[in-house]
């Protein structure tokens, strides 16, 4: 299907200005609304019976438990789903609305191309010969008499204290002023002389009154106290020490639930039409799934919460928003807010307050790792991925067919990197950690 051809959209969203908003970005973008409405009046069926190729989703709390009857619908292979927060979209106007309305043509119609239009006319810059003008060649000519007249004008606006101008006469403002001169004339006052007394004489020593002194503890009760109590024989093969002695033992890193921490962790990054992506791929992932899956994506809202919502519609494992302190567990779902990053101690995983999302990936345990790159991921990602693929790691990125914007993935398909769909992804992550 070309990127040019009119898409079937269903737009599901409560009356109101979001629902407007949408509405004009995609009469804009040209798409053909098939079904507008409240996803609380109708059912699953109705949006079947319209045959949409996309569906578009105003998020809001007040449809939030509605979303579930239409679970056959959004998890449809054939359906792309886009969700979009209500609030943001009632508020954009003007540039932003544009700009906003661009990215969703790029979302329906599957490509990259987000800027405006005429572009394409910008003309080159043209090269000339010869290194370009100093700063002293373009200011050659300026003259320097107006900014000393404005300097002595401003003058009498500086704070009055010992080094202020005073001009030696009222027409003395348009006089040139010897900078030397004036500060050599200004003398800072004198301040008043302090006298310090000695420090008084140092008090006499004390000596001390009381003496301490230990003593090593022994076995064996003091021969001129037979009232001691007998100390029992030590046991065999561990000698009664003649002192006390400490030691620790070493202890097995635990995560906030107590649990061990298992080394490694399932990178996952995601950008423009990911969402529908990583619902694909949490449906198919086994409740005892045997790593952390930690998810970067995004947001524009910055609404992680809503995020973590959705996704736990459809995800066997729990999902849950990364917390900074926190250690990461096999078996969960963690989403990345932005002010949230990752860190890895002897291979284990924790989050950290603005944590490098580089480093992290640089010292995962390869073997006991992967990264995947899905729909709209930065292509920034890949060299770090890859650095870790050639140690051990499983990176993988989405297919082109179903993926917005594919450009992480032909940039790792590039390095001779594997592709695969989402739920491709999850039987094979199952098949390798279970």
């Amino acid at each position: 299907m070309s990127a040019n051809e009119v898409k079937r959209v269903a737009l599901l969203a409560r009356s109101g200005p979001a629902r407007e908003r949408l509405r004009s970005a995609l009469n804009e973008v040209g798409a053909d609304i098939v079904l507008e409405d409240d996803p609380a009046a109708i059912d699953a069926q109705t949006v079947t019976d319209a045959a949409p190729e996309v569906v578009l989703v105003a998020l809001e709390p007040a449809i939030e438990d509605s979303l579930a009857r239409f679970d056959a619908v959004l998890d449809d292979p054939a359906i792309a789903v886009l969700f979009e927060e209500a609030e943001l979209a009632a508020r954009r106007d003007g540039w932003e609305a544009r700009r906003w309305a661009r990215h969703l043509a790029a979302k329906i119609n599957g490509h990259d191309d987000v800027l405006p239009p005429g572009r394409e006319e910008d003309a080159s810059l043209a090269l000339e010969p010869g290194l370009p003008p100093t700063p002293a060649q373009m200011h050659a000519d300026a003259a320097i008499e107006p900014h000393l007249h404005e300097a002595v004008d401003r003058a009498w606006e500086l704070p009055d204290d010992d080094f202020a101008y005073r001009p030696p006469s009222a027409t003395a403002q348009s006089a040139v002023v010897d900078a030397d001169e004036w500060l050599r004339g200004a003398a800072p006052k004198e301040e008043p002389s302090v006298e310090i007394p000695p420090p008084p004489s140092r008090p006499p020593a004390i000596e001390p009154v009381w003496d301490l002194a230990l003593e090593p503890v022994t076995t064996e009760p003091a021969a001129s106290s037979p009232a001691s109590p007998a100390v029992p024989p030590p046991l065999a093969g561990n000698p009664a020490p003649s002192k006390w002695e400490l030691s620790l033992e070493p202890l097995e890193p635990t995560a906030a639930g107590g649990g061990p921490r298992t080394p490694g962790a399932v990178l996952v990054f995601a950008g423009i039409g990911g969402p529908d992506a990583i619902r694909k791929l949490l449906a198919e992932l086994p409740p005892d799934f045997g790593r952390p899956l930690i998810i970067h994506l995004k947001l524009d809202g910055g609404r992680y919460d809503n995020l973590v919502r959705q996704m736990a519609r459809v995800s066997t494992m729990p999902v849950m928003l990364a917390e900074a302190g926190h250690a990461a567990e096999a078996g969960h779902v963690y989403v990345l807010p932005g002010d949230v990053g990752v860190g890895v101690e002897q291979g284990a995983i924790d989050f950290r307050a603005h944590g490098e999302l580089e480093t992290a990936i640089a010292q995962l345990p390869a073997r006991d790792s992967a990264v995947l790159l899905l729909s709209g991921s930065d292509s920034h990602w890949v060299d770090a991925a890859w650095s870790l693929a050639a140690q051990g790691a499983w990176v993988t990125a989405q297919a082109p067919e179903g993926c917005y914007d594919p450009a992480a993935s032909h940039a790792l398909a590039a390095r001779g990197g594997p592709l695969a769909s989402p739920v491709d992804m999850a039987r094979q992550l199952a098949e390798r950690w279970i």
